[in-house]
C-alpha cells in the first residue's frame, strides 16, 4: 500500500496574495528618486536641486563634498595608479534645541566642525548665507523646513523683528493698517514717498529749464553780460571766472624760459 499523501505546505503551493513580512518600511525601500519625491512632497523645492552625480549626498549633511579622483604615484619608479578619495562620512546623533530631541543623520567630518563652531545643529541649519544654503543639500533643506515649523523659530523671528523696529507677527493687522492709513485711505508712507519723488522731479525740471535759458543767449548777449558783470564793484562769480580765464591766457602767451635761464636768473 502506498503511504497517505501529506498536505502540501502553503509556502510550496500556489503563491499567496498576502504581503510577506518585512522590517523595511516602504519609503526606505524605494529608489533614490522616488524616496526624494516622497520625503519632499510637502516641502518647498530646493533651489539648487538634488545631486545627480553623488546621490547618497541627498540623504545627509555632506557639505557639498563629492568623491575626488587622482593618481597614486610610486616612490620607486613613479608608476601612476588611478585611485579615488571618498568623503569622511559618519552617522551621528545630534541634539536639536528646537525639536527637543536627538536627530540621527549622516554628516561629514568638516560639517561637524562647522556645527561646533556656529553653536549647534539648529544654528547650522538656519544659516542664511547663499554658501550655507548650497551646502545643506536636500537633507539639510528638509531639516531646515522642519525647524521653521517649530515655536522656537517663531519666537526667534518675533524677537528679531522687535529688535529691528518692525511689527511682530501675530498682531491685529487691521488695526495696524488703520493706524497707517490716512483719512483718504492712502498709506501715509506711500504719500510721503510720492511727494518726495514729485519734488525731486520738479527740481530736475527747473534745473533743465535754467540750463536751456542760459544756452539760448547769443555770443553778443554773453559778451554784454560779461562786461556788465565786470563793471560791478564787488564782481560776480561770472566776472571772477572771466578774469581768471584772461589771466591764464596772458600767462600762457608769455614765452617760457628754459631751465638754464631760470637757474641763471634771466
Amino acid at each position: 500500500m502506498h503511504p497517505p499523501l501529506r498536505p502540501v505546505p502553503h509556502h510550496l503551493g500556489q503563491p499567496s496574495s498576502a504581503r510577506s513580512f518585512s522590517t523595511t518600511t516602504q519609503a526606505l525601500a524605494r529608489p533614490s528618486r522616488s524616496a526624494l519625491k516622497h520625503f519632499h512632497r510637502n516641502i518647498p523645492p530646493y533651489p539648487y536641486g538634488p545631486s545627480l552625480l553623488y546621490k547618497q549626498s541627498n540623504f545627509g549633511l555632506y557639505g557639498g563634498a563629492k568623491p575626488q579622483f587622482g593618481n597614486k604615484v610610486s616612490e620607486r619608479n613613479e608608476i601612476k595608479t588611478r585611485r579615488k578619495w571618498v568623503p569622511n562620512i559618519h552617522e551621528k546623533r545630534l541634539w536639536s534645541v528646537a525639536m527637543n530631541r536627538y536627530l540621527r543623520v549622516k554628516v561629514q567630518a568638516r560639517v561637524l566642525r562647522t556645527i561646533d563652531k556656529v553653536g549647534g545643529l539648529d544654528e547650522y541649519l538656519m544659516g542664511d548665507s547663499p554658501a550655507r544654503i548650497k551646502e545643506l543639500g536636500m537633507e539639510g533643506w528638509k531639516m531646515r523646513w522642519r525647524l521653521m515649523q517649530t515655536g522656537w523659530w517663531r519666537e526667534r523671528v518675533k524677537r528679531r523683528r522687535m529688535e529691528m523696529g518692525l511689527r511682530p507677527e501675530g498682531v491685529n493687522m487691521l488695526l495696524s493698517d488703520a493706524e497707517l492709513l490716512g483719512e483718504d485711505g492712502v498709506d501715509n508712507e506711500e504719500r510721503e514717498e510720492s511727494e518726495e519723488e514729485r519734488d525731486k522731479q520738479e527740481e530736475e525740471k527747473a534745473q533743465v529749464e535754467s540750463e536751456w535759458e542760459e544756452a539760448k543767449f547769443s555770443d553778443e548777449e554773453r559778451e554784454h553780460i560779461l562786461q556788465s558783470d565786470l563793471r560791478t564793484e564787488d564782481g560776480s562769480p561770472l566776472a571772477r571766472m572771466h578774469a581768471g580765464m584772461q589771466a591764464e591766457g596772458e600767462r600762457a602767451a608769455k614765452p617760457r624760459r628754459s631751465i638754464f635761464q631760470r637757474l641763471m636768473g634771466r
